[in-house]
């Protein structure tokens, strides 16, 4: 059997974003076997992709690389980091190739693949990886799939609070405050999509900034949305997505994997540039002012949404 090695540990929208590369392999060999090494926080995510064969959840360090028994056809570092180099470093394999940005020494692992001149997106980025060990992809696919048991707990959290259909999802928070938009902005776009008869649900992680933008954005609120921040596991968040009429928040983890389990993806950028970053292949919904997040208006976001209902 042709083995592969992926090492992505972490983030959250950087493993969604790195999925595709195991597609393409499947894609190019048939049957083949992957492995992916992922940090434990974010290990749901690879989890929930079909074209994952095994997770291995570590946090890698001198003294706890990852030692394998079977040799691979190739191993891939996907991050560019020591961590990330160190868990091909005693993998058997014919190649090892990496990511491109490579960083903290981990050319030493693996030889750098600079992508196509045409991408231009992260995503296609990192399917270039794959495809110079044989990978097959022309449009980046996630294969995502939620688990049964965790839609089951996502949808009884949400009949707890009185939501049996269509919702939107809002992530207002981000891991740089310079990726935050404004609460009141939050606030007015939440009670524009109420006012369409849609209910919110407001998501983020346990972070003790992410709680207080989301009190923030809850107070301005006429309408109170759901609150489910901090309450769901990584897998179940890709179930709560998997189930949403449709996504809006900055540059994190939750917009990548709404535009991989193709749920429409309203992003606002400042910082980044939407062209490599912006939810995957839906680049006309981003609202993106180089001057900063303020000069997005709360009425062009909401009538973007309203497009989407529509």
């Amino acid at each position: 059997m042709v083995r592969f090695l992926i090492s992505r540990l972490s983030s959250l929208g950087d493993t969604v974003c790195s999925l595709p590369a195991a597609v393409a392999l499947k894609s190019g060999f048939p049957g083949c076997h992957i492995t992916w090494v992922v940090d434990p926080r974010f290990a749901g995510i690879v989890e929930c992709c079909q074209a994952v064969d095994e997770v291995l959840a570590v946090k890698p360090s001198f003294k706890s690389i990852p030692v394998y028994d079977e040799p691979f056809e190739a191993a891939l570092d996907l991050q560019g980091l020591l961590k990330s180099a160190l868990c091909i470093a005693r993998a058997k394999a014919k190649s090892k190739v990496g990511y491109h940005w490579q960083r903290e020494g981990s050319w030493l692992f693996s030889g750098k693949i600079i992508p196509d001149p045409s991408s231009l997106h992260v995503v296609d980025q990192y399917v270039d990886v794959a495809r110079a060990v044989g990978g097959v992809m022309d449009r980046a696919k996630f294969a995502l799939a939620p688990k049964d048991e965790d839609l089951a707990s996502v949808r009884s959290k949400l009949t707890e609070r009185g939501i049996h259909d269509r919702f939107w999802v809002v992530n207002a928070g981000a891991g740089w405050a310079s990726k935050r938009w404004a609460p009141v902005s939050f606030s007015a776009v939440i009670d524009g999509i109420v006012n369409e008869g849609l209910p919110v649900v407001l998501i983020g992680g346990k972070a003790g900034s992410d709680h207080s933008v989301a009190e923030a954005v809850i107070a301005g609120c006429k309408s109170k949305p759901a609150n489910l921040l901090g309450e769901t596991s990584v897998r179940e968040l890709v179930a709560l997505i998997g189930l949403c009429s449709g996504h809006l928040g900055g540059d994190t983890g939750s917009t990548h994997l709404a535009a991989a389990m193709d749920r429409p993806a309203v992003g606002l950028y400042s910082i980044t540039r939407p062209e490599r970053s912006c939810p995957y292949g839906q680049i006309g919904r981003c609202h993106y002012r180089p001057e900063g997040l303020g000069a997005i208006r709360p009425d062009e976001v909401l009538n973007t949404i309203r497009e989407v209902l529509s």
